[in-house]
């Protein structure tokens, strides 16, 4: 009797401590942030949208990818339209980045990474050799160059502002570097990343070195998706906040999830959705800590504070 008791606690320790290895309980999560603000609807007007994608921010203005409008609008921080560009270049425009006074735009219908300025004069196209393959993602690396998360052609690609491959990380896979629909990609301070791996429901860092670091979501994160803390069904953007924390969209869950940067869960927070569709995504964090989101569903922008 004893021993069968004792096998009995063995086996909740050991899903316990399962569960937490992969999410799904940690018992030092934050509070969730709350939505303060939001604007946009469905049309082709200005302030209205039809599927937003992307969504990045500066000090004072935050710049939405306009998906089947095929253009990028820009707002104040209080959601007053200001202008739109990009009609004339842009297919279908995904997760956005901003550096150095500059928006970069990765184009999953014209498999290149459009640039322009932030007043929205078009400063032209990046392309690769071999060519990009419907990118879903790019960020920006200390020193100027591009990491671009090439979608449907399973890999990350390395290039220099004028389009030049300096390394590129492929395959199609379940295992550790190994990628299966990458849809966006953020880059820290110090030159490591991490990358939204799609449809294999989870997020992988690598290091300054390029080499593989670390993955999570869902048991050991190979490809078990859920809602569960720490887990996610179908990853769409991935955003570093000024901590170095980091903000998953997690979009058939309908929330944003927050961790550590070495991927220790700490909130989840989103709108769930009036219809069939799915709510969050793609985010963005601000300087002071603001999370903005981009609901697909509704067809609108949201805004969060701690």
């Amino acid at each position: 009797m004893q021993i069968h008791h004792l096998v009995k606690i063995a086996v909740v320790v050991a899903t316990v401590l399962l569960l937490q290895s992969c999410g799904a309980i940690n018992w030092n999560q934050e509070p969730p942030y709350s939505l303060v603000n939001t604007w946009g609807e469905k049309g082709s007007n200005p302030g209205q949208f039809n599927d937003p994608t992307g969504i990045a921010v500066t000090s004072n203005e935050v710049f939405v990818s306009d998906a089947r409008n095929s253009r990028i609008q820009v707002f104040d921080k209080m959601g007053n339209f200001k202008r739109a560009f990009g009609q004339q270049q842009l297919g279908r425009p995904m997760n956005l980045a901003i550096a150095n006074d500059t928006l970069y735009v990765p184009d999953y219908f014209k498999d290149a990474v459009h640039v322009f300025a932030l007043d929205g004069q078009y400063q032209g196209a990046i392309e690769t050799s071999p060519a990009l393959d419907s990118p879903g993602g790019v960020a920006v690396f200390p020193d100027g160059d591009l990491l671009v998360a090439d979608t449907y052609g399973q890999r990350l690609v390395h290039v220099s502002p004028e389009g030049s491959q300096r390394r590129t990380w492929s395959g199609k896979g379940i295992w550790s570097g190994e990628f299966n629909y990458p849809t966006s990609v953020a880059v820290d301070n110090n030159g490591g990343f991490y990358v939204a791996d799609g449809y294999n429901d989870r997020v992988q860092q690598f290091g300054t070195d390029g080499e593989y670091m670390r993955k999570w979501g869902g048991p050991f994160g190979l490809n078990i998706f859920g809602p569960f803390k720490g887990w996610f069904a179908t990853v769409t953007s991935i955003a570093i906040g000024p901590e170095g924390n980091l903000f998953v969209a997690d979009f058939y869950n309908n929330r944003i999830q927050k961790f550590t940067a070495e991927g220790d869960y700490l909130t989840s927070f989103g709108v769930e959705s009036d219809g069939p569709g799915q709510t969050e995504i793609a985010v963005a964090v601000d300087s002071d800590g603001t999370v903005w989101s981009v609901n697909f569903d509704a067809n609108r922008v949201e805004q969060w504070r701690p």
